[in-house]
């Protein structure tokens, strides 16, 4: 698996839930915000200074940008950051875009997750 470079976002993220029947709106754009709606739920994360007071909000979380692109094809490029993560008992909440993979941490955990993310070759920046 090739060294991944990674990004940690700036901002402070939430996870938000609401019930499948209510209408959310995504944020404004930015560096990063995902709405996924299934039948069970509506996801929002989203930067936590714009997290709707009516949600379920799981507040402090920080974002794990990949910074390169690849193929569906490729196996494995999620796995290479996760499998640390796991082996240094971080929690996560993973997710991804037609083009790359975000993974979110707890606040508290970052800077583990960020030494687990070094020791297996994997390259990690700030934008702070």
């Amino acid at each position: 698996m090739p060294a991944l470079n990674l990004s940690l976002l700036k901002n402070s993220y939430a996870v938000c839930r609401f019930p499948s029947d209510t209408p959310a709106v995504a944020p404004a754009p930015g560096p990063f915000s995902l709405l996924v709606q299934a039948t069970e739920e509506t996801t929002l994360v989203c930067p936590l200074d714009h997290a709707p007071p009516h949600a379920e909000i799981d507040a402090g979380w920080r974002c794990f940008r990949i910074e390169q692109s690849f193929d569906f094809s490729v196996p494995g490029i999620l796995a290479s950051v996760l499998a640390p993560l796991a082996g240094a008992g971080v929690g996560i909440f993973a997710t991804s875009t037609f083009s790359t993979d975000y993974v979110l941490v707890k606040a508290g955990d970052t800077d583990k997750a960020a030494a687990a993310l070094r020791a297996a070759g994997h390259t990690v920046r700030s934008e702070e």
